[in-house]
């Protein structure tokens, strides 16, 4: 069976108008006489949408807001719109997501036409909680989007969203004003939908590649330029990136995009796992300045394996530099720039000139590299004295059979030893000194004359085993100089990136870092703040720098961040080491300020939401009060009616009760408000939990409450007033929600060791677990809360008073059905009072 085909409706945010172009293509399907059902949609009950879905044939989700394949299947038609691709299924579904169900209708051979937005997306659900402050709860794999035959990309602009967004086109009017304060704001939608722009440019990438290599096609398509530069590992590399970046940022316009720019350096396989040479380390820190990435291709061939690489990537542009080959090198061969222009086809070749044309290159290392002080001048006093020594010796009694040849390997056994220990120069002196004393003094010794062709010979031969045993110990002693600095730099930087990304790399204790590793006086993270005017962000040690001209040591983050070290100039050798921490210092910051941006945009909505709810409750809750007690007040005063003594009673009882409604209100709002602006001041100190439930039953109905608190129980150290009202915003609540009279709510104290819990028991309906958390918000009722009865605030306030007692509230299910309110304290101990009075005399009340 043929496979259907997906086609899916790409949006930058929640009200782009995925939802609208899905039935809209439905509707010109079953126009064109298409068998179109519709198996799910979310019209979120707009009138555009629902005149969209009138006339389409619906297939009804089940309960749990999955797809009814099984009736779809049964239905069988050609194509099925099932809108939010990323919607999560509830209850006992055989899927948990609605993809899932799609990819069975999919499998069945029908067509389905699907929704998403990019912040659905998985790869871009940690991008997404950057920008807006909100993780996406429901996500689908990117690769179930990428299968699709078809994605199309409804794009909408920032501002246009946000006019729809104000004339209550997506969320209702209560909400507005929150949203576009919030998720909605002009930078995050411009973020997203350049993250969807983003997302399907590199979909139609993959399926160009995809139809490329299916039809084996080689040539260039020009759809976009795309630049290679082919470095050699040279110091010419930074001339030849700069020139290829404005080569790129000319063709596009503006700065390159890692797409753009791509710098290559081939490799023979004998050089795979060496460390990168200071001037590749200075070129991939200038490539991610300019917007561009390196890449390492290993291969035999330099031409084929460049030419490889950028036929892969589809450029368009290869950027090289003149040969360094010196004119005589020519006989062997065309450099690789020849070779390259000659077979690179469609693909136009650059040829750069750079200071290092025609310089040749050394075949062998330069000396003194790879050698440390301390060996150098035991290699030189190796050289002066060993030849001597072994000379000496030579000329004793016990080695006066010893032949010219013998004495010729021991000082060469000499020679190796020095340049061994010392490096090329040393072991050219060993060998010269070596030499002249076989020939000026040995060769007399043995009866042959100093000019001879043997001496000839091995002077030679020495100079030679001198040269090679020396650049095989440079060699050796550089490559483990390297290996070694390679492995702890790449520890170093793999510790101190797991630190940052998982947030335990603060900026102070970053720059401390940085200040220790590389024996700085101060480490100074400096910001542009205008022109030519810079601030210090944060600095660790003294004197810190003002301004990028005080640093020894230097390093550019971006055009406004840099990091400043003053103490003394650091070697090349650790400018990539210190740039790799630069890049992380940016991390960090730029970490810390979204985190700080989240935090805002969280207390923001918190804040619309409360003043939305305050307004919900000053227009209803607060003012029901008020209108009974108007209405009882005009009642009394009314001259053309007379009044009976019970009606006037009844009226006067009203306003009693209205007022007292009101009372009761306004206090937990002015709670509240003390609660959220942590200016709840207790007063603790040792009090029974006897004294506190007594007063909290005043007022009630009789036979509400039952009390079980034994007479034994240990006092608690709190705050009498504030215990006292947490403890009688629960319990009234208890007796509200309480739905059998005959069964009061019963209010128990037991003792735990050092803890004294109370618990209120009732037999309600209970809560749900997601009820039990959202139940001590602000301004929250449960669905089952009747209207009037509140602004939601009372257990919100007791939660708040008891945790400024050093306590916890926390609701648990009671067994057999209902919800148990536990207040956990801390039992009166030895030195309770001390500390009380240590607090202050000057601390308030807690009423």
């Amino acid at each position: 069976m043929t496979r259907g085909k997906l086609r899916v409706y790409l949006g930058p945010a929640p009200g782009a108008g995925t939802t609208h172009s899905a039935l809209a293509d439905a509707r010109r399907r079953a126009a064109d006489g298409g068998d179109v059902v519709v198996a799910a949609v979310h019209t979120r009950h707009r009138e555009g949408t629902l005149a969209l879905l009138e006339g389409l044939e619906t297939v009804p989700p089940l309960p749990s807001g999955a797809v009814d394949t099984a009736a779809v299947l049964a239905r069988s038609p050609q194509v099925v719109v099932v809108d939010h691709l990323a919607h999560t299924n509830g209850g006992r579904s055989a899927n948990e997501a609605r993809w899932q169900d799609v990819e069975e209708l999919l499998d069945a051979g029908i067509d389905v036409v699907s929704t998403v937005g990019v912040h659905h997306l998985e790869s871009l659900n940690d991008v997404v909680k950057q920008i807006t402050g909100v993780r996406p709860e429901e996500t689908v794999p990117d690769q179930v989007v990428r299968r699709a035959a078809e994605v199309e990309l409804v794009d909408v602009t920032p501002q246009e969203l946000r006019r729809r967004m104000a004339h209550g086109d997506i969320h209702p009017a209560e909400r507005v004003d929150a949203a576009l304060s919030s998720y909605y704001r002009e930078g995050n939608l411009a973020a997203l939908r350049e993250l969807a722009l983003l997302w399907t440019a590199d979909n139609v990438e993959e399926g160009l590649s995809r139809y490329r290599g299916e039809h084996e096609i080689r040539s260039t398509w020009e759809a976009r330029e795309r630049v290679v530069v082919a470095l050699t590992g040279g110091p010419e590399g930074e001339t030849l990136i700069r020139r290829a970046a404005r080569v790129a940022a000319r063709s596009r316009g503006g700065r390159p995009q890692p797409s753009h720019l791509l710098a290559v350096h081939v490799v023979g396989p004998e050089a795979i796992g060496r460390p990168l040479t200071e001037d590749l380390v200075r070129q991939r820190k200038l490539l991610a300045e300019l917007g561009g990435t390196y890449h390492q291709v290993i291969g035999s061939d330099v031409p084929k394996g460049l030419l490889d690489f950028a036929r892969g990537v589809h450029a368009t542009q290869i950027v090289l530099g003149s040969s360094r080959r010196r004119p005589w090198q020519y006989v062997f061969g065309p450099g690789v720039g020849a070779i390259v222009a000659r077979e690179s086809g469609d693909i136009d070749v650059h040829i750069v000139t750079h200071e290092q044309v025609g310089s040749g290159m050394w075949l062998l290392p330069r000396p003194g590299r790879g050698v440390g002080e301390h060996r150098r001048v035991t290699g030189w006093g190796l050289a002066g004295v060993a030849p001597a020594v072994m000379a000496m010796l030579l000329l004793l009694p016990p080695f006066q059979g010893v032949g010219l040849s013998s004495d010729a390997m021991f000082l060469m056994l000499a020679t190796v030893a020095a340049a061994a220990v010392g490096g090329l120069w040393p072991a050219l002196a060993s060998a010269f000194w070596s030499a002249l004393l076989l020939i000026l003094v040995l060769s007399p010794y043995h009866g042959r004359p100093p000019v001879s062709l043997d001496n000839a010979v091995a002077l030679t031969a020495f100079l030679s085993v001198g040269v090679l045993v020396a650049v095989v110990a440079e060699m050796a002693a550089r490559r483990s100089v390297q290996a070694a600095r390679g492995r702890a730099e790449a520890d170093m930087i793999a510790l101190l990136a797991g630190s940052v990304l998982a947030g335990n790399e603060p900026l102070q204790a970053l720059l401390r870092r940085i200040r220790k590793t590389f024996g700085q006086r101060s480490a100074t993270l400096l910001e542009r703040v205008e022109g030519d005017r810079w601030r210090a962000v944060h600095s660790v040690g003294a004197p810190a720098c003002e301004a990028p001209d005080d640093a020894d040591a230097l390093v550019t983050i971006s055009d406004s961040l840099a990091l400043a070290l003053r103490g003394h100039v650091l070697p090349a050798a650790d400018r990539g080491v210190l740039w790799a921490f630069a890049a992380h210092l940016g991390i960090a910051l730029e970490h810390q300020r979204l985190e700080w941006d989240a935090a805002e945009a969280q207390r923001k909505v918190a804040g619309n939401r409360i003043r939305t709810a305050l307004l919900a409750a000053v227009s209803h809750d607060l003012r029901t009060p008020l209108t009974s007690i108007k209405a009882s007040t005009e009642s009394l005063r009314a001259t053309d009616i007379e009044l009976a003594p019970e009606d006037r009673d009844a009226l006067l009882e009203t306003v009693e009760e209205s007022a007292d409604r009101l009372n009761r209100l306004i206090d937990n709002l002015l709670d509240m408000s003390r609660v959220q602006t942590d200016s709840v001041r207790p007063k603790i100190r040792p009090i029974g939990l006897e004294e506190v439930v007594a007063a909290t039953l005043i007022g009630l109905p009789g036979g509400a409450v039952t009390v079980d608190v034994p007479d034994g129980l240990p006092r608690v150290s709190a705050d009498a007033g504030l215990l006292e009202r947490a403890v009688a915003n629960v319990v009234s609540n208890a007796v509200r929600h309480n739905p059998d009279p005959d069964v009061p709510v019963l209010v128990a104290a037991s003792s735990h060791g050092d803890r004294v819990q109370l618990r209120v028991v009732d037999r309600g309906p209970g809560v749900s677990d997601e009820g039990k958390q959202r139940m001590f918000e602000a301004f929250q009722r449960l669905g089952d809360a009747p209207q009037g009865t509140g602004v939601g605030l009372g257990l919100a306030v007791a939660r708040g008073f008891v945790e400024a007692v050093h306590g916890t509230l926390t609701p648990e299910d009671t067994p057999g059905g209902g919800l148990t309110m536990v207040f956990d304290l801390r039992a009166e101990g030895p030195g309770t009072e001390d500390e009380t009075r240590e607090r202050g005399a000057d601390a308030g009340p807690g009423r």
